[in-house]
């Protein structure tokens, strides 16, 4: 996302933990701790903000962790959003307007069209992302995701989320759908995505927002520059009837009870066939790898499952970095977030957050969106609003399209 996630460091020194926090997810860690690091503040029952020193291949950095306790029955965490998928806001903004009591930016999203003269970026995240278990959006194409390299066997349907049995878990969000019409039934694969795959047909609600659809139909399924398509067409339904059509995709505030549909290459063909009047159904959900059904899920990357790195992790690139611990089966979870600092700007690796998260005693690891957008908020004891704890490396916060917020009763 930023310069800094390009910087490359050879050498690598084994991860060491500079601080005692043993009570944090149950873990046994070792070593001098800075001033205030070894004691924790309670932001609210069930979650607890640390911070403390690391030192790494590329030398000392600084994190921020909040171990939030699900087993709590009056702590969850939920999607921090601007209330529209192609939007963004600061996580202070974010979890201010939510009302939560903490939170970390999220899933990586379009931040720059460069390589596309004249269409705008959207802002929309990567990945897949449920709200208070409402389906906002689905995954673009692997090959049109903003962010570092994936780790080997990982795609952008990954995700981090809370079932509905109150437990954190990764697992897999795919979109499910179809358009039907005139006794043809078609394939939906899109929905509020910034990029289409290729031959494709994508719907998009209210819950988009207002800006441009035009980036929908640039690059291909493996190449996030190529060209925009010129093969393109959308159709407007309302009320299960289609209403206009327009051969490029349009841009504006969506109703409720109003979807566009874009095509582009066959898709655009397919929905050339529609006229004004046709009854068009559209119907779409997202269908989980462990078929099981969530309350909040974002985007990002696997790092550590079942305890173990995942195989392939980057060891050379160092950045700030923002992630998510999973331990206690699903029921802790660790916020964890490095200083943009000057001093501490050198950041992680991707393979030294894997080994940071389960040194904190996570089973499962997850990382989200890094750089400029790294960023931890808290409320400090007594206060009505969060603050950052961190220092974002742009040296202000970064406006972002989502987070996970921690809620509290």
């Amino acid at each position: 996302m930023t310069p800094s996630q390009g910087r490359s460091h050879t050498s690598r020194a084994s991860l060491t933990l500079l601080t005692a926090l043993g009570t944090l997810a149950g873990a046994a860690l070792t070593g001098a701790a800075p001033a205030g690091a070894a004691t924790g503040t309670t932001i609210a029952a069930g979650v607890v903000y640390r911070q403390y020193d690391l030192t790494a291949g590329a030398g000392v950095t600084h994190v921020h962790v909040l171990a939030v306790d699900l087993a709590n029955t009056r702590v969850r965490l939920g999607l921090l959003h601007p209330g529209k998928v192609a939007s963004r806001a600061t996580i202070t903004q974010q979890a201010t307007a939510q009302k939560a009591v903490a939170g970390v930016n999220g899933d990586f999203f379009n931040i720059t069209e460069t390589q596309h003269p004249g269409v705008a970026a959207t802002g929309a995240s990567v990945g897949p992302a449920i709200a208070n278990g409402r389906v906002l959006k689905a995954a673009v194409p692997t090959g049109q995701r903003f962010g570092p390299e994936l780790p080997p066997g990982t795609d952008t349907d990954d995700v981090l989320g809370v079932s509905t049995d109150g437990r954190a878990r990764l697992d897999s969000l795919a979109l499910t759908g179809t358009v039907t019409s005139l006794g043809r039934r078609l394939p939906l694969r899109g929905l509020n995505q910034y990029a289409l795959a290729e031959n494709s047909v994508g719907a998009y609600t209210s819950d988009w927002g207002g800006v441009s659809r035009a980036r929908a139909a640039c690059g291909t399924d493996s190449e996030r520059a190529a060209p925009c398509s010129t093969r393109t067409y959308e159709v407007t339904v309302e009320q299960g009837r289609v209403v206009s059509a327009s051969a490029t995709p349009g841009s504006g505030a969506i109703a409720a009870g109003t979807t566009v549909l874009v095509g582009r290459e066959a898709g655009a063909q397919h929905l050339k066939t529609l006229v004004k009047g046709d009854r068009v159904a559209v119907r779409y959900g997202l269908a989980a790898a462990s078929q099981r059904a969530y309350r909040f899920a974002l985007g990002g990357y696997p790092v550590l499952t079942g305890g173990k790195p995942l195989p392939g992790l980057d060891t050379r690139t160092s950045a700030v970095r923002t992630a998510v611990g999973i331990a206690n089966g699903g029921q802790r979870v660790l916020l964890f977030a490095v200083d943009g600092a000057p001093a501490y700007r050198s950041g992680l690796t991707i393979a030294e957050v894997a080994a940071a998260l389960k040194s904190l005693g996570a089973t499962e690891g997850f990382s989200l969106d890094g750089g400029g957008s790294s960023t931890l908020v808290a409320r400090a004891p007594g206060a009505a609003k969060v603050s950052v704890r961190n220092h974002p490396s742009d040296g202000t916060e970064r406006a972002v399209p989502n987070g996970i917020g921690v809620f509290t009763q």
